[in-house]
């Protein structure tokens, strides 16, 4: 007799979106934990790198130098992030409804619903109609679309370290591992292109998720289809591109002397800023110094010596002093404030 009150007063979606809201909420304590080992991860290689020089690179091209730590530094910063927008969204999606077919109570007394949700260890939803408002859903595909494109940024540049012209880093390479079926030689770095090839289906799932928060009326079924597909399956996405992502720092091969070597490439071209600055520094106008130095950067492209091309300048030279222009050419200058970021960071 007791079974006439099963579904006494309440709709399917009461169930569903419930039993859903305790998934996305333990699907967001996965990912946290997965994301805070790959945060631990950079954090550690950030700190083993951090006074390991390179050249900052702008539109792929030489810039200034930096350290291979502090690009890992820029990382972690990012990864806490990510973790942010979990806690945030873990807290948004662990609401519960038992409130009828159109949310109003009108079977159920709201006091059923405030002490399945305590027992749940979820807030009642403060209005409901049939389901839950998916809203909430997006924000959950929003977050993971967020992490997965960063997983692609820290996964793209590794790629590009990797390319034969720069090879400061590259993915372990196990002995007698095939890189290619044609090619022997090759050494390509697949499990970062598996990172970011994921991301981009990541990404599209996020459309469809805010396509379904508008519903007509009270709800109607649009959304259920779409959602087996796109809740899951991001999830499971997300969750082993951090993973995997963690494995490959875990095992990065870094190349310090070919960082160093790139570094050096440009013959001092690099320091082009710190040389303008000096000669602001002397009394030039900004136009008059930037003038001054491109034109001794326009000769180095081409081969010269940037450095004594300059201390060749008789105009250079009447403002600056070869010691004063060696100054200008010390790599400590741009490092100087490393210590401030990884302070700012607790990376100590």
């Amino acid at each position: 007799p007791e079974g006439r009150y099963v579904h006494y007063g309440i709709t399917s979606y009461d169930v569903v979106d419930t039993a859903l809201a305790l998934l996305l909420r333990d699907s967001c304590d996965q990912l946290m934990a997965r994301a805070q080992r790959l945060q631990e991860v950079i954090a550690q290689l950030a700190k083993e790198h951090k006074h390991t020089p390179m050249i900052g690179r702008t539109h792929g091209v030489h810039a200034e130098p930096i350290t291979f730590g502090f690009k890992l530094a820029g990382w972690y910063d990012e990864m806490g992030r990510n973790l942010q927008r979990l806690q945030f969204t873990r807290e948004m999606v662990s609401v519960g409804k038992i409130s009828g077919a159109v949310g109003i109570h009108a079977n159920v007394d709201p006091r059923v619903e405030e002490y399945v949700c305590a027992q749940l260890g979820l807030k009642p939803a403060p209005a409901s109609t049939q389901i839950i408002s998916r809203d909430v859903h997006a924000t959950y595909l929003s977050t993971l679309s967020i992490l997965a494109a960063s997983l692609e940024r820290f996964a793209t540049e590794l790629r590009n370290l990797q390319r034969t012209e720069i090879l400061e880093v590259q993915e372990y390479f196990a002995p007698g591992q095939t890189g290619s079926s044609a090619m022997p030689h090759k050494r390509n770095p697949w499990n970062c292109e598996t990172v970011s090839g994921l991301a981009r289906v990541v990404r599209g799932y996020l459309i469809p998720a805010l396509e379904n928060i508008a519903t007509w009326h009270e709800r109607d079924l649009t959304n259920s289809s779409v959602e087996r597909i796109i809740l899951p399956d991001a999830s499971i996405l997300v969750d082993w591109m951090l993973w995997k992502l963690t494995d490959i720092l875990e095992h990065l091969a870094v190349f310090p002397d070919h960082m160093q070597r790139n570094l050096q490439q440009l013959g001092g071209l690099v320091y082009s800023e710190h040389v303008m600055l000096a000669l602001v520094g002397k009394g030039l106008s900004r136009e008059q110094a930037y003038r001054l130095v491109q034109r001794h950067a326009a000769r180095a492209w081409e081969g010269a010596d940037f450095q004594q091309s300059l201390k060749e300048d008789e105009e250079i030279r009447r403002v600056l002093s070869e010691e004063e222009l060696d100054r200008c050419f010390d790599l400590q200058h741009h490092l100087r404030y490393l210590d401030v970021t990884f302070q700012r960071l607790g990376l100590e």
